[in-house]
């Protein structure tokens, strides 16, 4: 069962950044070093696999039971890895979730028994990443599948527009893990007038599905970063799933929406990304964030 505390107050906008690291590093390099069980919350944004087409040997995890498997997994459990031609990827990776598996299994290793992982993709990947998280995590802490929906850009004539992101929900411990819907902004109801004028006025709690707009080109919160995620998806996750002064890490940290929103509700948080331009947006965006660098590059 889900623990949950009362809502609290958001610290001083001029704050934005205090309680915060930025990493200048390739995650898998500073992963390692983090202790284990110390983050509440770890959201992800990984490169989407959207490049070419290629067919190859892929491989994937797939859980068995205790000590007959290949690997030693999590809680006594192992599973084995099945090679075969079953995967289709479609990036310049070699192979994306050799990548990826990696930096699950540490994002398992460093968050807490109460703890929650937020893993963003697209409709190319989301379908594997299920498997592989059931795998590595257990069936058992698959949480939710929520669905952003927003309309805006190009629309395509020839099949029905692409205009949605999956995010996968797993939590460490299933018995064990924080959420707390009270924190969460509501929303307007769709049919005000099927519900009282009391909870029309209050507003309904966000379903699985989540209709948000995109960074707006012209907004305030554009920071020029091209894989920006809005606040508004990150201030939902951030306020169900973790509690003032927890900590929070993001190891694909882009544009640093994760430590703004952390940070404008009383979190702790982590910031990982390797990339310069990502780095010079987060030091800008988050000023009062301490930064270190362990990139040779940096």
């Amino acid at each position: 069962m889900p623990a949950t505390s009362p809502p609290s107050s958001a610290p001083d906008a001029q704050a934005l950044g205090t309680g915060g690291r930025i990493v200048q590093a390739n995650n898998l390099d500073v992963l390692p070093t983090l202790a284990s069980g110390s983050f509440t919350l770890i959201y992800l944004d990984p490169p989407f696999n959207t490049g070419r087409v290629q067919r190859r040997q892929g491989t994937t995890a797939v859980r068995a039971s205790a000590g007959t498997g290949t690997i030693t997994g999590f809680k006594g459990n192992s599973y084995d890895r099945i090679k075969g031609d079953l995967l289709r990827y479609d990036d310049v990776f070699e192979n994306y979730w050799e990548f990826l598996e990696p930096r699950l299994l540490e994002a398992w290793r460093l968050l807490a028994d109460d703890g929650t992982l937020y893993l963003h993709l697209d409709y190319r990947e989301a379908h594997y990443a299920k498997v592989l998280l059931d795998a590595l995590f257990g069936r058992e802490s698959f949480l939710n599948e929520i669905i952003w929906a927003y309309d805006y850009g190009a629309k395509s004539k020839t099949r029905w527009p692409t205009k949605h992101d999956t995010i996968l929900v797993y939590v460490k411990n299933p018995d064990a893990y924080f959420f707390n819907s009270e924190e969460v902004d509501r929303e307007p109801y769709m049919a005000p007038g099927l519900v009282t004028p009391e909870r029309a006025a209050r507003g309904k709690l966000p379903t699985d599905v989540w209709w948000h707009t995109i960074v707006s080109p012209t907004g305030h919160e554009k920071t020029g970063y091209p894989t920006q995620k809005p606040e508004g998806i990150l201030r939902r996750i951030v306020q169900a799933s973790s509690r003032p002064d927890d900590a929070v890490l993001d190891f694909f940290a882009g544009s640093g929406t994760t430590g703004a929103v952390a940070s404008a509700l009383g979190r702790r948080f982590t910031l990982v990304d390797q990339n310069p331009e990502a780095i010079a947006v987060m030091r800008a965006r988050l000023p009062g964030a301490t930064f270190e660098a362990l990139d040779s590059r940096a």
